[in-house]
């Protein structure tokens, strides 16, 4: 594994960089495709915030979607090890599911368990267009941002994966099953609820 450590208007010492390297070797054991690891020190220069005047940045490029964290504490050091302690949680996080849900211990899949249930509803008719057109269209509610990302499909459970490692509240993806735009999202506690559109 790489790692970068590089600071923002802060000067790193070789020292660091070395405690740096022996922090996250102990990471790498739950995940060993980590890439390259990308440190990042900034220095918040508000007096008003000297608890947490220091921050560390952690970005993970592995084989997939990236991982980073961030925590900030009074020094450089404290910042590092709350960095590393939520990294090495994501990554085990990530490592307990694939050990899970792969083999003879794959749980079924809620469009197994529930697609028997939902039956499909007749389609509604569509509201008048008419009255769209005459609101403003600056204001509150209009679209600031759009985002397209190749989607291939794939399962609730390799979603709910990306979902941890992105640090998201929810991810949307193509279902494997039907092929439906489908969206993960996490629920209060640990469990994750499914929205799927269907025609």
């Amino acid at each position: 594994m790489d790692i970068v450590v590089r600071g923002r208007n802060v000067e790193v010492p070789d020292h660091y960089r070395q405690h740096v390297a022996e922090k996250l070797a102990r990471v790498e054991r739950y995940d060993n495709r980590i890439i390259r690891a990308d440190v990042e020190l900034l220095h918040e220069k508000n007096p008003r915030q000297s608890e947490i005047c220091q921050r560390v940045e952690i970005t993970c490029r592995v084989r997939g979607p990236v991982v980073r964290v961030e925590a900030a504490a009074a020094d450089f050091y404290k910042a590092l090890d709350l960095a590393v302690e939520r990294l090495a949680r994501k990554f085990r996080q990530a490592a307990d599911r694939r050990r899970v849900h792969h083999g003879r211990h794959t749980p079924t899949s809620v469009a197994a368990a529930t697609g028997a249930l939902i039956e499909p509803e007749p389609a509604q008719a569509a509201p008048d267009e008419s009255a769209a057109d005459d609101e403003p269209l600056d204001g509150p509610g209009r679209v600031v941002r759009e985002k397209e990302h190749p989607a291939k499909p794939m399962t609730i459970d390799q979603a709910l994966f990306e979902m941890e490692l992105v640090g998201h509240d929810f991810y949307l993806f193509a279902d494997a099953d039907g092929g439906h735009p489908s969206v993960v999202y996490r629920r209060k506690g640990y469990d994750y609820g499914v929205i799927r559109l269907v025609e």
